[in-house]
């Protein structure tokens, strides 16, 4: 199962009661951070969990409301005598950028390892689960991001006996292990297993015009969290402008889609109570809810 939480769901400044930017994934004790805006220590505390266990922190972009809260996060670490890597992963210039607010955090006790985006496209795989990046469209590089835990087949017995493959292996290939036998054969678990049953996908993406890419990769998402800067009628030349959505650009998205269910976040600061346009929202993406600081799920496999 995934646990996600958006810690903070404000754009461009804090508000007394809206943290900026950030969103926390829990997966088999370990934890992955999207953009660390000013409030996420806080967030995570309000929360009751912990940046211990944080593998790594993906940054869709560079803009100060997405990466302000990073040094204070670094340092927080550092106190807890971390020793483990971290990896960031971010655009292009993620390595300069990083060190350049470490002047304020110039000493860790642990290494930063950095994944740099250059293509439009990324897939990277760690500890169980799947990490894919896809670039979108605002006016400096920017990428939402794919966290996919997959899921195996059943075991099936009878291919087993098809590919005479002896009872003493079946344990260890069912958890993903390449075994030798003792005949010298490489024995893999797509010899005893089925089809790849669904998975868990969650999908986020945010600071963006509603392009085709979006959709593509959102597709049959259990849960797509999405940028609403704008819900009041007429902002929508300034969400051109500023290559920013409205609330009905991103229930468009998920419509088309198909995902179980949509958050908005990342609204305007002029924005004061998303759940009033949430109406005209439902009427094109039923399954659309209101982002709001602390809101939390846990994710399932589904049932066969």
């Amino acid at each position: 199962m995934l646990d996600v939480c958006l810690l903070g769901t404000g754009g461009m400044m804090p508000l007394p009661y809206r943290k900026l930017t950030a969103c926390m994934t829990r997966f088999n004790g370990h934890s992955l951070l999207i953009d660390c805006g000013e409030g996420t220590q806080v967030g995570i505390k309000e929360r009751g969990w912990s940046v211990k266990p944080l593998d790594a922190i993906c940054f869709t972009h560079f803009h100060a409301d997405h990466i302000s809260g990073l040094p204070g996060l670094l340092l927080t670490l550092g106190n807890a005598e971390r020793t483990e890597p971290l990896l960031i992963i971010g655009p292009k210039g993620v390595e300069r950028v990083v060190n350049s607010l470490r002047v304020i955090a110039p000493e860790l006790p642990f290494p930063i390892e950095f994944y740099e985006l250059n293509e439009k496209e990324h897939v990277i795989e760690m500890d169980g689960y799947k990490i894919e990046a896809f670039y979108v469209k605002h006016n400096v590089p920017c990428y939402g991001y794919n966290m996919i835990i997959p899921r195996a087949g059943k075991f099936d017995p009878v291919k087993a006996k098809e590919n005479d493959i002896p009872m003493k292996y079946w344990n260890r290939l069912q958890k993903g292990e390449t075994v030798t036998s003792e005949d010298g054969r490489v024995l893999t678990s797509d010899m005893i297993l089925g089809s790849p049953r669904p998975g868990i996908k969650l999908t986020y993406c945010t600071d963006t015009r509603p392009v085709q890419t979006i959709s593509e990769h959102a597709k049959n998402a259990d849960l797509f969290i999405c940028e609403g800067m704008y819900g009041e009628e007429g902002k929508e030349k300034k969400a051109r402008e500023y290559k920013h959505m409205t609330f009905y650009e991103a229930a468009h998205l998920a419509k088309e889609a198909d995902v179980k269910q949509m958050w908005l976040t990342h609204y305007s600061p002029s924005l004061v109570r998303a759940e009033e346009f949430m109406g005209k929202v439902k009427s094109i993406f039923p399954r659309a809810k209101a982002g709001k600081d602390g809101k939390t799920i846990t994710l399932d496999f589904q049932e066969e």
